[in-house]
């Protein structure tokens, strides 16, 4: 049980180490995505994101390109809803991603994101929209939720890890009064 509980806190200590130094919160990862269209999308420092903080394990919530797969899906979504000669700056200010991690279950499920009705995705956003002739056309803060995620699942896009949060996405970019309905 000793040489258990050792090579587990070794394994997390050198976890922690790599997790620190490189992928999406390490100093030089970048916070915005590379320049291409009329949607710029830029986040903040992911290390104050409540995916990494609340997620009850930092490491792995912290591994991966999710965000930036957020971040293009976003854009290419608000690029389809956006008038022609518009220009719109989206800013993710944080993100918490459907399910939870659940360490006290067991050292065998830490590693596991547990999707339950009481873990929705949510993600707050700022945006900024011009006209062709760089007029303030809308601006503002929207927080997403939905509490309903696991009743609208669709069978289709069960492979998806993010399917939950890009439908959330969806859903604002079709309601919101600023891109839909011109």
């Amino acid at each position: 049980m000793h040489i258990r509980l050792s090579a587990l806190v070794l394994t997390l200590a050198l976890a922690g180490c790599a997790t620190g130094s490189t992928g999406m919160l390490a100093a030089d990862a970048p916070r915005a995505l590379p320049a291409d269209g009329p949607v710029s999308v830029s986040w903040h420092d992911p290390a104050t994101f409540s995916e990494i903080t609340s997620s009850g394990n930092r490491f792995v919530a912290s591994e991966g390109r999710w965000l930036q797969d957020l971040a293009e899906y976003l854009r290419t979504k608000a690029s389809l809803q956006l008038p022609a000669g518009n220009t719109l700056a989206l800013t993710i200010v944080d993100i918490k991603r459907a399910g939870q991690y659940e360490p006290w279950l067991g050292i065998e499920r830490q590693n596991v994101r547990m999707i339950r009705d009481i873990y929705p995705p949510r993600m707050t956003l700022r945006f900024r929209e011009l006209d062709a002739n760089g007029n303030l056309i809308a601006e503002g803060e929207r927080k997403l939720t939905d509490h309903a995620f696991l009743m609208n699942a669709s069978p289709l896009s069960n492979s998806d890890p993010l399917r939950y949060e890009k439908r959330m996405i969806d859903d604002w970019l079709r309601r919101d009064i600023h891109f839909a309905g011109r």
